[in-house]
């Protein structure tokens, strides 16, 4: 569905807007439009990807008239933009509330106005039971998404919107795995928020994998969720400590706004999420098509969720210090 098509991407000279980008291109898209507001990051990602396909959009989302502008003539949207440092947040809430809360809403209106084809906003972990104003903030994107089939008249709009939600991306920039091997490379003690604490674990080409797939099957209204392993933090230092050198280990205690464990489908959730082979699909009880008889006609190879009370890091198989080792060094985060 990628083929010849004309996609925009917000936040897009992010890691995850880039990945796509690549991704993208590989698929034979029409065009790629990056929108975004570092002009820096912009000639930075247009050095380094060469390619005519690719144009550059300054501005930012929270300029309803410029985002009308860049979607014009648009078929579909990756929504990657957001504030997300968490620190910072709490400090300055209300400038996160005018970009995440804010800015989504006007890239659904923008994409309605155009009426672009499919919209796809990137969700996080930290919308299920939020504990900070970040994870505030994105819960309230994915309600916008999951609400934004109330303003089409299907006479005048195709426009499609849902949202998929996964964790952090396993060596992502300001991730656990590139800190610890920093802490380690400057014989430093690796820092051990607490021994406990557990995530789920997602490379960036699985996130894209999962991405794809949710764009593809996605009929509206819908919050996708992958089907991962997870990994305790103790032994992600473990694997790097046989990967590299013991630096040894410091326990600073549980960050303000952190949880010991990730949760991507909470108890409530769970009563109305269904499963595929390899990710979990939540469905909107308020939308009413989002019946039992309906989602099982209109989705290939679901079912519905009985096995487990919610979908937390600390109840899913847990990766091996010998296959952590594996992933780190096939991912290149040692480099």
């Amino acid at each position: 569905m990628f083929k010849d098509k004309t996609i925009l991407i917000t936040g897009g000279t992010g890691s995850l807007g880039q990945a796509l980008t690549k991704r993208l291109l590989e698929m034979d898209a029409h065009a790629i439009r990056i929108f975004s507001r570092n002009e820096s990051k912009q000639i930075e990602m247009e050095n380094n990807i060469k390619d005519d396909r690719i144009r550059f959009f300054l501005g930012d989302i929270r300029d309803l008239q410029r985002l009308t502008r860049a979607t014009e003539d648009v078929d579909l949207v990756f929504h990657a933009a957001a504030l997300k440092h968490v620190p910072k947040i709490e400090y300055n809430p209300f400038e996160a509330i005018k970009t995440n809360v804010v800015g989504s809403q006007n890239v659904i209106d923008a994409c309605l106005t155009n009426d672009v084809e499919k919209v796809v906003c990137v969700g996080t972990d930290k919308a299920v039971s939020p504990l900070n104003t970040y994870g505030a903030t994105k819960l309230l994107m994915e309600k916008l998404f999951v609400a934004a089939k109330n303003y089409l008249n299907p006479e005048k709009h195709r426009t499609v919107f849902l949202a998929v939600r996964y964790g952090n991306v396993l060596g992502s920039s300001g991730s656990v795995i590139p800190k610890f091997i920093e802490q380690i490379k400057t014989n430093k003690p690796v820092t051990i928020t607490d021994p406990k604490m557990t995530r789920f674990s997602i490379t960036m080409d699985e996130a894209l994998d999962f991405i794809f797939n949710a764009t593809k099957i996605g009929k509206g209204s819908e919050v996708f969720v992958p089907k991962l392993r997870a990994y305790n933090i103790v032994d992600v230092k473990n694997a790097l400590t046989e990967l590299l050198s013991d630096t040894g280990e410091k326990i600073i205690g549980i960050r303000t706004g952190e949880k010991l464990h990730e949760t991507l489908i909470n108890e409530d959730e769970i009563r109305y999420s269904w499963e595929f082979k390899n990710m979990y699909m939540i469905a909107n009880p308020l939308y009413s098509l989002f019946t039992d008889k309906n989602i099982k006609e209109s989705y290939q190879g679901i079912k519905k969720i009985e096995d487990i009370q919610k979908y937390s890091s600390n109840v899913v198989e847990k990766i091996p210090v010998k296959n952590l080792k594996t992933i780190i060094k096939n991912a290149g985060l040692l480099n």
